[in-house]
């Protein structure tokens, strides 16, 4: 086990696989953190559950390291004092003398949701009644009957070791509670310094009042924390994130002018988040905001961040809880962890000055945030990373989708005897421009509309994590969609007219798929119009830019083409249904539903190879275009991985419209290779 020189403990929500929490948890424990402290989130997974996971993982290992297990928090609102005196008996046989039992009262809103009261006059004195009720059966005593007539309550439980009850709770009087006969506070995520250093103050001097130690009362508090490559990244990402954007949306008053904000930024953030305008709400938020209530930056920057709550504020048990609770964050943080065990105590000053001992007249926000100045990058550094975030932009790996088509047409021209290659050329060029320009279009406006987060399963993350800007990426895309008509107006100088429709169909099409006032893809349209434009249109087109003719059996070509490349959509479209219906969007895979979703992409991917056999059995192919049938393990690979998905486990389809592009991809240069071979061999 490392040795961190500072405490420091990882927040944890009960959220996603019950073993990878419990994973990470050993981790921290190894890493030498003090504590996990899970927190009980209504209306995700049983925080308890979570927390007797890793007490009995954990457990068993007897090492005397003092790594606590806390439950952080729980409240007697929605689990009786009784049931908490139980809770706790259990897990401290699963883990002795290690855990820690945090209690406030719930969010009000979530309690009335379920329908349980809540009443804030007595809310503090049924917190504290909890408190005596749970130490009392812990010690063995009984308790006497809610109803009277009744026996007493009585333990038939062992006493647990000294289990810590620490008050999760930020309204004055708890604070005062906590000073008076709790063993802990714990600070609620995004709490500023200013705030916070009040707040701790306010503790210490409840404990000197009520005849107790202040150093005795232990203080946590959750610090939210992103990770990434640079403070600028970190920031980005965050904004876009629905959960920042709610906490945002819910800072106190008093927390807003003590770090020097006005309300009325914070009612702007929560009116756009009511509905459900997470663009905007992005865009309202400025990084000083941020900046005061969560840690964003590398994981050196969190770290110094950590150390300014610790020093500034006077936070014994810095806690961070990542925000985007995955395995590389959860690294970066235990890694962020280390770091702030070796940081000497100069480091915090880069992140505020001292708060001044008075409360009043808040601290403003550039005193309390981060002055941390981005990165300065080498030139090298600068062309490095603008390389990167192009290619994501890009996604260079679907351009199959737009090349195939046109490169079918072409080589059945060449089948045709019709072949010209610098046409064919050319008309491969003007496929993947209008591509590329899709593609940047389609990122940008999936961001606006809320549907990208930085969970979501995509293959690009450049405008999210702000790698690209939007106004960049927009040029961009228009940068490649009027090289696309350059390719079209030389086209024409050959082929006419039909090139100027097939240009503005293709324009429309690529730019409208998500752009506003269509946004077709948003309107349960989006299938068929990728079929139309990516199979017909573009295999149609492919074949009258290189030959000058129409052909029906290019449109019988175009139409397993269509199918495979409407495939990849649909499999994209049904992977992410809930996240599109939770942003207010309707796809043809929503609207259908999961079941009905999972046979129209077996249809798709199927029926591609049922149409290129008859087309071949009925000799409008060669034969040789059967070439395609040795793509049938790519194909086994998406049906295998549609199954899985099919029963639920959402895991094996998260990379389906990725899959189903290599299928595209194989399927389709076969499909070429058979052609130009049928007229090499004829």
């Amino acid at each position: 086990m490392s040795a961190i020189s500072r405490r420091i403990g990882l927040g944890l929500a009960a959220r996603g696989e019950v073993d990878e929490v419990v994973a990470w948890s050993a981790a921290a424990r190894t890493s030498g953190l003090d504590s996990v402290w899970v927190h009980d989130s209504y209306f995700e997974r049983d925080a308890v559950s979570y927390v007797s996971a890793i007490a009995s993982e954990l457990g068993a290992d007897e090492r005397d390291d003092g790594f606590r297990i806390a439950l952080g928090a729980v409240n007697p609102n929605t689990r009786h004092a009784v049931v908490l005196a139980m809770t706790g008996s259990a897990l401290d046989e699963m883990a002795p003398g290690r855990i820690v039992m945090g209690i406030g009262t719930g969010l009000p809103l979530r309690l009335k949701q379920m329908g349980i009261p809540y009443a804030p006059d007595t809310a503090v004195q049924n917190v504290s009644k909890a408190m005596d009720q749970v130490r009392a059966l812990w010690a063995g005593g009984r308790l006497p009957s809610a109803t009277e007539g009744l026996p007493p309550i009585q333990p038939m439980f062992p006493p647990p070791h000294r289990i810590p009850l620490v008050i999760a709770a930020y309204r004055r009087e708890f604070v005062q509670l906590a000073g008076e006969k709790a063993d802990g506070y714990l600070a609620r995520p995004a709490e500023s310094i200013a705030s916070l250093g009040g707040i701790l103050r306010r503790l210490r001097a409840a404990a000197e009042a009520a005849g107790r130690d202040p150093d005795s009362i232990e203080s946590a508090g959750y610090l939210l924390s992103l990770v990434d490559g640079s403070r600028r990244e970190a920031l980005n990402r965050a904004k876009r994130e629905p959960f920042v954007i709610y906490m945002m949306s819910i800072l106190g008053d008093v927390s807003l002018a003590r770090a020097g904000f006005e309300r009325e930024l914070r009612d702007r953030i929560a009116a756009a988040w009511r509905a459900e305008e997470f663009h905007t709400a992005a865009e309202l938020i400025p990084d000083e905001l941020l900046d005061a209530f969560m840690l964003c930056g590398t994981a050196e920057q969190v770290a110094e961040g950590a150390l300014a709550f610790h020093e500034r504020a006077g936070l014994e048990l810095p806690l961070l809880q990542p925000i985007l609770q995955e395995e590389a964050q959860v690294g970066a943080l235990l890694e962020a962890a280390e770091i702030y065990g070796r940081l000497p105590e100069a480091a915090a000053g880069r992140w505020g000055q001292a708060l001044d001992d008075t409360e009043a007249d808040g601290v403003a926000a550039a005193a309390s945030a981060p002055a941390l100045a981005d990165e300065r990058l080498s030139p090298a550094d600068w062309l490095w990373r603008r390389v990167g975030a192009t290619w994501e932009v890009l996604r260079p790996f679907s351009f199959t989708a737009s090349l195939t088509p046109v490169a079918a047409g072409g080589a059945l021209a060449w089948f045709d005897g019709r072949f010209d290659l610098g046409l064919y050329l050319l008309a491969l060029l003007g496929g993947v421009l209008l591509h590329i320009g899709t593609n940047v279009v389609n990122e940008v406006y999936d961001v606006r509309q809320g549907i990208d987060t930085i969970t979501s399963p995509r293959a690009s993350h450049a405008v999210l994590k702000g790698r690209f800007t939007e106004r960049g990426a927009l040029q961009l895309a228009f940068v490649a969609f009027a090289a696309a008509v350059a390719v079209g107006v030389a086209l024409i100088a050959f082929r006419g007219w039909p090139i100027v429709l097939l240009g503005l169909l293709g324009l429309a099409g690529g730019y409208f798929y998500t752009a506003p006032p269509f946004q077709y893809k948003f309107r349960a349209l989006g299938l068929p119009l990728v079929f139309l434009l990516m199979g017909p249109l573009m295999t149609l087109g492919g074949y009258y830019a290189v030959s000058g003719q129409w052909s029906p059996v290019a449109l019988v070509l175009s139409i397993p083409i269509g199918f495979l490349v409407t495939a990849i959509l649909h499999g994209n479209e049904w992977r992410d249904i809930r996240e599109d219906t939770r942003a207010g969007i309707t796809t043809l895979s929503a609207r259908i539903g999961r079941e009905w979703a999972h046979y129209a992409y077996l249809s798709l991917t199927l029926g591609a190879y049922i149409v290129l056999a008859l087309a071949v059995v009925a000799e409008v192919l060669p034969p040789a275009t059967l070439l395609a049938i040795l793509s049938l393990p790519f194909l086994v690979i998406v049906v295998r991985s549609a199954e899985l998905g099919a029963t639920g486990q959402a895991r094996a389809i998260a990379m389906i419209d990725l899959q189903t592009a290599r299928l595209h991809a194989a399927f389709g240069i076969l499909l070429v290779i058979g052609l130009f071979a049928a007229e090499l061999f004829r």
